[in-house]
């Protein structure tokens, strides 16, 4: 047996996404002799990060205010003409802007690939000398009694049946005074955490929407830098599910197009994906992309809970930041800036407690610094939004949702907080619904799956353990399949699982594990919550360009 080496620092934070560089970066501003360690599972910083994304700079212009005199991606495209659409199967209207509340306003935004704002950040910080190691997914966290005290990495070189191959090498062990998790949405460590504290005891549960985007390259003239559409309304609307569409014109002429689907819907048969391939061959979306040429695709979970969902965020030795915690403004589409300060202030309040000879303790501080910040102004302004188009449908529940943002902007906002159930609770039994037929690809504006998951550029080490697991096989066969028909067939936007032998009388579960994209919706989605994601082998997964 190897033993582990052990690193010891001030400071690990977990995943190298915007909310963990932004932590990173004001530990080393508040104190340059901080020992501060980022540990990322993507092969590079930002390989595994897909956003939009049209950017809010609010957390940009405090965390770094010169951003602007430097080569920052974000500066690029600033939005030029934002629009919102309401469609029907063959036509669509524009929202006029008076109906919205001010905050819905895209001016002084940027639109921006995450994952290239992402890179530059990762430099930043190593300019500053923080330690950033792509490559390294933490697998477990290291606990002294109740408290966390770091977490070990991976192991690497490791069979489909656990045994050692000759490049074996034991994960290490990332010893800190303070934890931060930046896992992004529904981190297994985190959904860990959560439990093991109780985390969640005073919040609603936290609900999710499947986010699946596509980059174009677009005829010159087809391509207008800085415009921003949203849509609503169909195809979702023929399934009485809820979400929609947006279309980016970003920097090098390209166009960001991308559909989320609401993780709540009831109807099995549901595919997001198709929904989405449905959504591009609609006549006012089509031509944009006529004649262009596909050049990336990938997918993603969203945290759709609000403010309402936001657990407690410190527990002893760690903390939670970003999507971890799940600071998205849904009807803005928005969370890197929310994302950037939560990581701010958490960085603050650990810089402070290191002054004062503390380690490992229960930064609470950070907590209330949170629920007092600009953060919880803006998120407790839209809490009652997704809930209400959850509850009453895509037509009522935009109008009760835009009412009830009016008064909240006016400041005579009604004390009502509308809850949440958990996805996984809404999915029905398959015999209530019929089949959906969704189109074959035309290979042109739509794709097929498959094809799809080559321009994610995902790859996993071969042999190794599979990094889903399901706990109890004959579950998911009675009931995924035998009661719901199995929508993990059509929930995972890369094709990851199928039941094969089902005519013949012999279903079996396959799980094609080397397809993952690692948006988490299995284990968000499946009805008995019996499908658990974990992370693979360092470096597996996908390598985002530019999303």
């Amino acid at each position: 047996m190897s033993e582990r080496e052990s690193m010891p620092c001030d400071v690990v934070i977990v995943g190298g996404g915007v909310a963990g560089l932004a932590t990173a970066i004001r530990l080393k501003q508040l104190n340059e002799e901080l020992e501060v360690v980022v540990l990322e599972k993507g092969s590079e910083i930002g390989a595994h990060v897909l956003s939009g994304a049209v950017v809010d700079p609010r957390a940009m212009d405090e965390l770094l205010p010169d951003w602007r005199d430097t080569d920052c991606p974000l500066k690029e495209v600033p939005v030029t003409d934002n629009q919102h659409w309401v469609m029907s199967a063959t036509k669509s209207r524009e929202i006029p802007h008076l109906l919205m509340p001010p905050f819905m306003s895209n001016d002084g935004n940027y639109t921006v690939s995450l994952a290239n704002l992402t890179r530059w950040l990762g430099e930043r910080a190593e300019e500053l000398g923080v330690m950033v190691f792509p490559g390294f997914p933490a697998a477990e966290v290291i606990f002294d009694g109740d408290k966390v005290a770091g977490v070990i990495t991976q192991d690497m070189g490791v069979d489909a049946k656990g045994e050692h191959k000759p490049d074996y090498q034991p994960g290490m062990e990332i010893q800190a005074k303070y934890t931060v998790f930046a896992e992004g949405v529904r981190g297994n460590l985190t959904k860990m955490l959560k439990g093991k504290y109780d985390l969640e005891a005073d919040c609603q549960p936290q609900v999710y929407g499947l986010g699946v985007k596509e980059i174009w390259d677009v005829a010159p003239e087809q391509h207008k830098p800085g415009l921003v559409i949203h849509t609503q309304g169909w195809p979702l609307s023929e399934s009485e599910s809820w979400g929609g569409g947006f279309i980016y014109h970003q920097a090098n002429g390209q166009v960001a197009i991308g559909f989320v689907t609401a993780l709540d819907y009831k109807n099995p048969y549901v595919s997001p994906f198709q929904e989405f391939q449905r959504w591009k061959q609609h006549p006012s979306i089509r031509p944009m992309l006529e004649g262009g040429k596909r050049v990336a695709y990938g997918g993603r979970a969203i945290n759709e809970g609000g403010w309402q969902s936001v657990p407690r965020l410190a527990f002893p030795g760690g903390v939670l930041v970003g999507c971890a915690a799940g600071f998205v403004n849904v009807p803005r589409i928005k969370g890197s800036h929310t994302a950037m300060k939560s990581g701010m202030l958490a960085a603050e309040s650990i810089a402070a407690a290191i002054a004062n000879g503390s380690e490992h303790t229960e930064l609470m501080d950070y907590d209330a610094a949170v629920r007092s910040s600009w953060i919880a102004t803006e998120l407790k302004k839209v809490k009652n939004a997704q809930p209400a188009v959850s509850k009453f449908g895509g037509d009522i529940g935009t109008v009760l949702a835009g009412i009830d943002m009016w008064m909240r902007q006016l400041k005579i906002g009604l004390p009502i907080t509308m809850k949440h159930a958990p996805d996984h609770e809404h999915l029905q039994r398959a015999d209530l619904f019929k089949p959906l037929a969704y189109p074959k690809p035309d290979g042109e504006i739509s794709f097929d799956r498959l094809t799809s998951v080559a321009y994610s550029y995902t790859n996993h080490a071969e042999d190794q353990p599979c990094h889903l697991k399901v706990k109890d096989m004959e579950l998911q066969r009675v009931s995924e399949l035998g009661e719901y028909a199995g929508p993990s067939t059509r929930y995972c936007p890369a094709g990851v699982y199928e039941w094969v032998g089902v005519e013949e009388g012999n279903p079996e579960f396959v799980i094609n594990s080397q397809n993952c994209v690692h948006c988490k919706t299995c284990d968000i989605k499946d009805p008995n919550q019996n499908i658990e994601w974990t992370t693979p082998e360092g470096g597996g997964g996908p390598n985002y360009p530019n999303m």
